[in-house]
């Protein structure tokens, strides 16, 4: 860590400003700065809200890592005390531009900085506001957009008409193949750690228990499909949420309570999910799914829900059913279930769409290649 006061360096500099670094943000931290891995620019990542990490300053891979510490009332409003951090920090640096997370650090970087901002969305709805809108009009000169997924590029572009289709793009979310890979665990150390079978046949969720993950759904389609899956079959949840009461009472009445097991929050949860023989994402029009790609890199099979970001991982390589369809998901839990031959092809196609498409590597180049990032070089 470091304060405000640091001495500028000579090579040029990024600022990357996010939020916070709960749950998958301190991962997108790394993300952004692999961008600059064997580049002249120096990256300085800034975090909004959350207390000072020593695990964090390292997870965040950047030279440089500032904690604001905030907490989240102290963000809400004009955010003034923000901005002014936010104009100490620049002054002490030569940054060339911002890429900022989510829209309460554009905001800041916007009105705390004279830079071009970058600004990352990870969510859909984020310009639904007017004011949103407005504000975003107003700096639309020094302010391009990304999203992280199809999905949420066209939602942004029907929430702002007026702006020039390329400077609202898509830069996917992406792993470190190798390090998820080596920190995943073999399927038998999984299935002891979870307190699963060796033997059975394993359907995986990873989600918060909330209707947006729409486990009501997955629940139904594991119960319809129960009867023609492999003997012993079990649907294994990861999560928790203000809905596992009512879940578990769904189990009961669909008669499937002794085949469903809710684990809770499971610390460092990818790292166990080669314990899984499918990974079901049932999703209502989920931005993108990271827990697809750790998924992916786990050799795990795949099926979700046909709409929102996670169609666009996965198109091609695993299997899609209607949203909220328990019906159509049945359908493909079996189908899956009896495709025990094709699951050395479909690992294959699997790390090779990784390295292609959702890589850090892969993702690198796009970044530097596209016409919309001309003026970073």
């Amino acid at each position: 860590m470091t304060t405000f006061d640091s001495p500028a360096g000579e090579s040029p500099w990024v600022l990357q400003f996010c939020h916070g670094y709960d749950g998958p943000f301190l991962d997108c931290a790394r993300q952004y700065a692999a961008l600059f891995v064997g580049t002249s620019y120096k990256v300085c990542t800034v975090y909004l809200t959350g207390k000072p990490s020593v695990e964090v300053e390292q997870g965040s891979a950047s030279d440089e890592v500032i904690f604001l510490d905030y907490s989240s009332r102290d963000v809400r409003g004009l955010k003034l005390k923000a901005i002014r951090d936010i104009r100490r920090i620049c002054a002490a640096r030569v940054f060339r531009f911002c890429i900022a997370h989510r829209f309460k650090p554009i905001y800041v970087a916007l009105l705390g900085s004279d830079l071009p901002v970058i600004g990352v969305h990870h969510a859909f709805g984020d310009y639904k506001r007017r004011t949103r809108q407005l504000f975003a009009n107003f700096f639309r000169k020094r302010l391009v957009l990304l999203g992280v997924s199809n999905a949420v590029r066209d939602d942004m572009r029907g929430c702002l008409p007026s702006w020039p289709l390329e400077r609202i793009e898509t830069l996917y979310n992406r792993i470190d193949i190798a390090a998820v890979q080596a920190e995943q665990v073999s399927r038998e150390t999984a299935r002891e750690h979870l307190g699963l079978p060796q033997d059975a046949w394993v359907v995986g969720n990873v989600g918060r228990l909330h209707p947006d993950k729409d486990q009501t759904t997955l629940i139904k389609g594991f119960a319809q499909a129960l009867p023609q899956l492999p003997a012993g079959s079990l649907l294994v949840i990861m999560g928790s949420g203000r809905l596992e009461a009512w879940l578990r009472s769904l189990t009961a009445e669909l008669g499937v309570k002794d085949s469903v097991r809710f684990l809770g929050q499971v610390a460092n949860g990818r790292k166990y999910f080669r314990a899984f023989d499918l990974f079901a994402l049932s999703s209502d029009h989920e931005p993108f799914g990271m827990v697809l790609l750790e998924a992916m890199a786990a050799g795990v099979p795949l099926v979700g829900t046909d709409c929102g970001g996670g169609r666009e991982v996965l198109q091609g390589i695993g299997r899609l059913f209607p949203l909220g369809n328990a019906k159509a998901l049945a359908v493909e839990l079996i189908a899956e279930a009896a495709a025990t031959r094709e699951l050395p092809a479909k690992r294959q196609c699997m790390q090779d769409r990784l390295a292609e498409r959702f890589s850090d590597q892969a993702v690198r180049a796009e970044f530097w290649s596209s016409p919309l990032f001309v003026v970073l070089r």
